[in-house]
């Protein structure tokens, strides 16, 4: 008698509770439908949008700011660059008018010597490495023969 009258309440306070469930959610059932080409969604689009490029635009000059990339300078870069070992090199920088040797090790660079006068010229046109590769191309066709018949 004890375990039927517990089953008795039981069944009923979970029949009133499951009734108390079914009116909320018939409330809470209702669709939240928006238009999707309202005002109001198309002002939340574009000020997403917006957020997005301006967070782009501040992560780019976080980074060009913090991380030592520097924008490249006509008025100093690398003409030439003979490594010596396997952690050791030398390069040829060209500053302004002049040109420096310079020796660069892990942790360390050395200034090796300072031309006035251009050692390579780099402004010299069709000396890259296109023509270069050009000329070895027309010494192989030619047979190897740098010697001039006349």
């Amino acid at each position: 008698m004890r375990y039927l009258s517990a089953f008795i309440l039981f069944s009923l306070s979970t029949a009133v509770t499951a009734a108390d469930v079914a009116s909320t959610a018939k409330i809470s059932l209702a669709p939240a439908y928006q238009e999707p080409f309202s005002a109001e969604a198309l002002m939340q689009l574009l000020l997403g949008l917006v957020l997005v490029v301006l967070l782009i635009l501040a992560v780019s000059w976080v980074l060009r700011r913090f991380s030592g990339i520097a924008p490249v300078s006509k008025n100093m870069r690398v003409l030439g660059v003979m490594p010596l070992g396997a952690r050791e090199k030398v390069v040829l920088v060209k500053v302004g008018d002049k040109q420096i040797l310079l020796g660069v090790a892990p942790g360390r660079v050395s200034h090796l010597q300072s031309f006035d006068k251009p050692v390579v010229d780099s402004d010299e046109p069709g000396k890259g490495f296109a023509h270069r590769l050009s000329e070895a191309m027309s010494k192989q066709k030619g047979g190897g023969n740098d010697e001039k018949t006349s």
